[in-house]
């Protein structure tokens, strides 16, 4: 059934329609701040478990050579979730931006008080978004993170196991932290862009 057949029914879906995209813009931030809690939260644990056993020479770098790889796991699931979280987050935005353009649209004083601001000329609801957006999304912070601890793990694998002096072994795992960090951002950017062209942060 068309608009012109019945309007009443398609302003009735629309607005169901709104709510529920609500409601999923809403859940897709608290899985990303639950996520976020939880990978620092074990992140924070797994620190405080290695002091404990600080103690002790023999156990200390079977114990932290286990526990790091599984938080930096971790961090990538984390990060990979998050990425996602936006994603669906922007989707939904978007397919509210357009209902609201509908509503607003229905009477002359609609677009001054319902439709939002163009995301490309004057932000959306007051935030204007750059290209350097993204570099403050949780899968960003979750991201860096991620990539210290990345290259401390490296660093502590070749200091540990090959003896390897603390300036050489440092070196490399600020180097693989870096790579682990761009890889990130190219990694969030790429997907971004991809499922959501239309979204992609504009040069201000």
């Amino acid at each position: 059934m068309d608009e012109q057949s019945d309007p009443t029914a398609l302003r009735s879906a629309l607005g169901t329609e709104l709510f529920v995209l609500q409601s999923a813009a809403s859940s897709t931030i608290s899985e990303a701040g639950t996520r976020s809690t939880i990978y620092l939260t074990t992140l924070s644990g797994g620190l405080v478990a290695i002091g404990f056993v600080a103690a002790s020479a023999s156990l200390l770098p079977l114990f932290t050579l286990t526990v790091l790889p599984t938080i930096f796991l971790l961090g990538w699931f984390t990060v990979v979730r998050l990425v996602d979280n936006s994603i669906e987050n922007i989707i939904a935005r978007r397919r509210m931006r357009l209902i609201r353009g509908y509503f607003a649209s229905l009477h002359p004083l609609g677009p001054a008080l319902i439709a939002a601001d163009d995301p490309r000329t004057n932000g959306e609801l007051g935030v204007r978004y750059l290209r350097s957006s993204y570099l403050f999304t949780m899968a960003t912070m979750i991201g860096a993170v991620n990539a210290v601890l990345g290259g401390a793990i490296v660093s502590l694998t070749l200091a540990m196991t090959l003896s390897l002096p603390r300036i050489a072994a440092v070196l490399a795992g600020v180097v693989v932290g870096a790579v682990l960090l761009t890889a990130t951002l190219r990694y969030e950017r790429r997907r971004i862009g991809a499922a959501a062209p239309d979204q992609a942060p504009q040069q201000g």
